[in-house]
């Protein structure tokens, strides 16, 4: 977009002052080392640093505007307004022209599943002809073209730009997760969803929202406030019920029969599984290289989804069939063993527990689960978490996940509480690498050994220094060392 007035930009806004605001920009940023000469400045008051701060600096950058929530003693013009955040995410929309217009946009947000439901919509909008996008934990993909991801949903005006770069690009779907925290900071206010899916709730990021409620309220009102053609929701979950009672015209995905999009007759294995989809436009025999049951129901809400938005079943039964393995997600690391070994994303007491009972449910011999729980998170969870591991498993090995700045062995010992509150059997060892050679080295003929809690990342976080590490690299080179004894 070429050089334009502030005002327009910030007309879809709660401005508060608009003194100042006939001045033209030749782009916009909330990051005042990206300020360029003729940008505006959105000051964001963040968790750990507030924009207001960096304001004199993105003068000094060349910013000849700046948008604030408090007035601040620099010589530039200030429009204030309600919210920074909100004005940000709607001037970005506007800045790059919209372009959520211009796509086929679904978004999903829950506690769990959002990054596998994506991967399954992205597949499905494939089969139906659609040259895609992805934007979410794992990757940010712009057709081919892949991108690092630095956070779930990225902040307002990087969204925009991505979905502008979509566009330029040819891509005709994208799909996208919806974090809890994306909906409260407002990444999404100006995105205009095709669907959006809620997946289930539950306890995770209660440092961030400190109540469920709070963070149930949060994901509501991703369905109830913004720009959203079709609402999914999976019945199945409480928080689903729930959601489902307070909206209209929703679609209901789930096992349960009052679901309109159901599945019936499942059979699952180690490498996938099968059902009936049973919808309000027929049924069909599903075939899902993606094992655990709930893969299942990740399938159920793209599935309902897509069939909202006007996909064929036909197509969404093909879709599912060609699916991906998703990164860190259930992933098989395989040199030969007469065992299985699987490394999942499950880091929440509900995605643990889904997973152990994903595995048991496919195998007569043990499960061997590795996990521990971040730093600087959701204390709360990790006793929980323990009691989840403790209760599913045969043999649980307690050790580091990203301890950040916290002691590796203060939070293992939180974890312990629960594993000891159900009496389970247990060994604890801090170091990640040495907890996964333990758990192969432990593992017999028919075992299954499951690496919870990093999926597909490839880093450690500690106080000092993060270093590279990935559960996937680790489990093959012991499994290689131990078929070479």
């Amino acid at each position: 977009m070429d050089e334009t007035i502030l005002s327009e930009l910030l007309s879809d806004s709660t401005v508060l002052n608009a003194s100042g605001a006939d001045v033209p920009v030749a782009g916009l940023s909330y990051r005042s080392d990206a300020i360029e000469q003729g940008f505006v400045f959105f000051c964001i008051p963040g968790l750990r640093a507030d924009g207001h701060d960096f304001a004199e600096d993105a003068r000094r950058r060349g910013a000849v505007a700046l948008v604030v929530q408090r007035s601040l003693d620099i010589p530039l013009p200030q429009i204030l307004v309600a919210d920074s955040r909100a004005a940000l995410a709607h001037a970005a929309a506007r800045w790059f022209g919209f372009p959520t217009r211009q796509l086929t946009v679904f978004g999903v947000t829950g506690t769990n599943g959002k990054t596998t439901t994506t991967y399954l919509m992205d597949s499905i909008l494939q089969a139906a002809g659609h040259r895609t996008g992805i934007v979410g934990t794992v990757e940010t993909r712009i057709a081919e073209r892949r991108l690092d991801s630095s956070r779930t949903t990225p902040e307002s005006a990087d969204l925009q730009a991505l979905f502008a770069e979509m566009v330029a690009s040819g891509v005709t779907a994208a799909s996208i997760e919806v974090s809890s925290h994306a909906i409260d900071l407002r990444r999404v206010d100006a995105v205009r969803f095709s669907a959006a899916a809620f997946t289930n709730l539950t306890q995770d990021h209660l440092d961030y929202h400190h109540t469920i409620e709070a963070y149930f309220q949060a994901k509501r009102r991703l369905f109830t406030e913004l720009d959203v053609a079709e609402r999914i929701i999976d019945i199945d979950d409480s928080y689903g019920q729930r959601l489902a009672r307070e909206l209209d015209g929703c679609t209901t995905v789930g096992r349960a029969e009052a679901a309109s999009v159901r599945a019936v007759q499942e059979f699952r294995t180690t490498s996938g599984a099968r059902f009936t989809l049973r919808t309000p436009v027929g049924e069909c025999v599903v075939d899902l290289p993606l094992p655990g049951a709930f893969n299942v129901s990740n399938a159920l809400v793209a599935a309902g989804s897509a069939l909202a938005m006007g996909v064929s079943l036909d197509l969404v039964v093909e879709g599912l069939k060609c699916a991906h393995q998703v990164p860190g997600r259930l992933e098989r690391v395989d040199e030969g063993q007469d065992f299985s070994v699987l490394v999942d994303y499950a880091h929440t007491p509900d995605s643990l527990e889904k997973a152990i009972a994903a595995v048991r449910d496919v195998t007569d011999g043990r499960v061997i689960v590795v996990f521990g729980c971040g730093g600087d998170r959701d204390h709360a969870k990790r006793r929980v978490m323990g009691a989840a591991a403790g209760r599913g498993a045969d043999l649980a090995i307690v050790t580091s996940d990203n301890p950040r700045s916290e002691d590796p062995m203060s939070i293992i010992a939180e974890v312990e509480r629960g594993l000891m509150e159900v009496d389970a059997r247990y060994v604890v060892e801090s170091d990640r690498a040495s907890a996964i050679e333990k758990a192969i080295g432990a593992a017999g003929t028919g075992d299954i050994v499951l690496i919870a809690g990093k999926g597909h990342e490839d880093y450690q976080i500690f106080a000092d220094q993060t270093i590279h590490f990935d559960d996937r690299e680790t489990a093959r080179l012991t499994l290689k060392s131990r078929s070479r004894c």
